[in-house]
């Protein structure tokens, strides 16, 4: 009979199994550090089950735009399992003590998925064996109450165990910095090397570590000081007079934690006929009662239950927090009467204004967003002599770090296209509550107005020209997947189109490349010093006529970092109000991507 290691050899002299892989299976075939493991890598060997083998461990899972994040498994390095857990939380560990913050305490929260409980002890098992005290939330919570935690309780880390608004078969690892945001570089390569040379991982007994008090359950004492501290946002002008707010609001935490730090926040502010849609209120890791099973509130089709159930009762607002609770959306009536889903960026617009509107602002206020965010966010802080930064590489991390950077005093709004919005600065995460209370008080306003979100929205546009965008995603699974995803990438970068829909373009901005290029001949004309980023971002010129000026069009394209797809963005922009039709030009651009990804045959 031949060996096991024979019959790997032979797959990949037989092209089967790429060497890379190959490397891989082995590792976990022979080293003692994978031990618990090899019988059943061996067993899929022996059965020749190539296409398991290839899917366990086709990749490394990457630290991506928010942690490391991927279907579940049993094994292998391409999933989310055990072992993968602990070497994150070993790494982590591992690159504390190189950064010279051992001993310093860890907190440790996790969301309803499936697993998270599981691998929440084990991480705080493995950091605990290392040294660190641990601060374990006592049962799930939202992912900006661990952020919040970390700089409440003076922690030198934290992890949340999440994968967002992922599919079921999801789970992740978050891995946040003492100032209470994601890891950002050089910290995030420093935690992968040490992950890398990962082999024996220290453990401990985890009864016996909550009794030795290495590990410490945190309870409703940080919740309260959480919403407190959210309370504490709330704008002069929208704090209660006394007498409840009575706003019907229908919130859906989509299957996850959102029941716990949403409502009690907007009851907490004075808001009565705030509704738990009980549908979907019960912490499910199936999302069994999400359309599709697919728990993302950008996808307006989760909306369907919860506004069918707010136009037979007669709400005003529909509210939708993803699974961990950092990101909301908001359903209303638009102006005609028909409900209608708000995208981040029409939100994250009517978020700003009303902060610019009634806030005192600082000297040196400044409002913080992507490239990928929507323009009105500069258009609004110019209005108000705020300084806008708006060309941050996509991740709230990155506002994060502009927030240490620049200081938090300044701080007044961060946002990103995906449903993402922090107003303070009690946490450095985005944050559904925060979020939810900042829309209540709009609401409520606008209510006794019989007006909804969308009369604000119309406003707005009024004052300062209208945005219409759009948001196509194309998924790519595995690692032929990976492959198409490059070799879209590569040819929008080495070849890429002159027009698209009718749009001709007149630069393109390489964020991996550092430049700008001048179109048609696709020349390098002005280096880009922003960090490095797979983002490309095409411009056109606004085109003066006699009676009007086309609007000003632009189209990014990203991999995701957490995800098997590609992100297309796309906007455009009145240069003045009233001028250009950006619906039509939108379709227009809309429609062209469509045909142009048909013709390229990559996906």
């Amino acid at each position: 009979m031949q060996s096991t290691e024979t019959l790997l050899e032979q797959a990949v002299q037989a092209s089967r199994i790429d060497g890379d892989v190959a490397d891989r299976i082995r590792r976990w075939l022979l080293h003692p550090a994978y031990a618990e493991f090899s019988e059943d890598v061996a067993a899929l060997i022996e059965a020749d089950d190539i296409d398991e083998l290839v899917r366990l461990f086709w990749r490394e899972i990457p630290f991506g735009t928010g942690g490391r994040r991927g279907v579940m498994g049993s094994l292998g390095t391409a999933t989310i399992n055990a072992r993968t857990i602990a070497e994150s939380a070993h790494g982590l560990a591992e690159h504390l003590k190189d950064s010279g913050l051992s001993g310093g305490p860890v907190a440790v929260a996790y969301d309803t998925r499936h697993r998270s409980s599981e691998f929440a002890r084990l991480t705080a098992t493995t950091l605990a064996a290392h040294g660190f005290p641990v601060l374990e939330f006592d049962g799930f919570r939202a992912t900006p109450t661990l952020s919040f935690a970390v700089g409440h309780l003076d922690c030198v880390a934290g992890v949340v165990i999440s994968a967002s608004h992922n599919p079921p078969s999801d789970n992740g690892f978050k891995a946040y910095w003492s100032h209470g945001g994601q890891v950002l570089p050089p910290h995030d390569a420093g935690i992968v090397d040490c992950v890398a040379r990962s082999e024996t991982i220290p453990t401990l007994d985890y009864d016996q570590a909550v009794a030795d008090g290495r590990i410490k359950q945190l309870g409703p004492e940080i919740d309260l000081a959480y919403q407190q501290a959210v309370l504490a946002t709330r704008l002069p002008a929208s704090s209660p007079s006394g007498s409840p707010a009575n706003l019907p609001v229908l919130f859906t935490p989509l299957n996850g934690v959102g029941g716990q730090s949403i409502p009690p926040v907007l009851h907490a502010a004075g808001f009565s006929g705030v509704e738990l849609f009980a549908e979907q209120a019960e912490p499910d890791g199936d999302f069994s009662s999400v359309p599709d099973h697919l728990p993302n509130p950008e996808r307006f089709e989760v909306f369907g239950p919860a506004i069918a159930a707010a136009r037979d009762a007669g709400h005003a607002l529909v509210m939708a927090s993803d699974p961990d609770a950092d990101r909301l959306a908001v359903a209303a009536p638009d102006i005609a009467g028909n409900w209608q889903v708000l995208t981040g960026n029409q939100l994250a617009a009517i978020l700003l204004d009303h902060i610019l509107r009634h806030r005192s602002l600082p000297a040196n206020a400044y409002a913080l967003s992507t490239l990928v965010t929507t323009p009105m966010i500069g258009v609004l802080c110019r209005s108000h002599g705020v300084e806008a930064v708006d060309d941050l590489l996509v991740g709230f991390k990155h506002i994060s770090r502009e927030i240490e950077s620049r200081g938090p005093a300044g701080f007044v709004f961060g946002c990103e296209e995906s449903i993402g919005y922090l107003a303070g600065t009690y946490c450095r995460d985005k944050d559904a509550a925060g979020a939810a209370l900042l829309v209540a008080d709009i609401a409520l306003e606008l209510h006794g107005n019989q007006q909804t979100l969308w009369h604000r929205l119309d406003e707005i546009f009024d004052r300062h020209g209208r945005v219409d965008e759009f948001q196509h995603a194309v998924y790519a699974h595995g690692p032929a997947g990976r492959d198409r995803i490059e070799s879209l990438m590569r040819a929008l970068r080495d070849a890429p189109p002159l027009s698209i829909g009718g749009h001709h373009w007149q630069r393109v901005r390489d964020y991996d490349r550092h430049e700008i290029r001048r179109m048609p001949e696709n020349s390098s004309i002005q280096p880009l010093p922003n960090p490095s980023s797979n983002l490309l971002v095409f411009e056109s010129d606004p085109v003066p006529t006699v009676e009007i000026q086309h609007p000003l069009v632009t189209l990014a394209a990203r991999p995701s970092g957490t995800e098997p797809k590609i992100k297309f963005y796309g906007f455009a922009r009145q240069p003045r109000p009233g001028q250009g039709d950006t619906h039509q030009a939108i379709v227009d651009l809309q429609e062209g991507l469509a045909r142009f990804l048909d013709e390229q045959r990559l996906l």
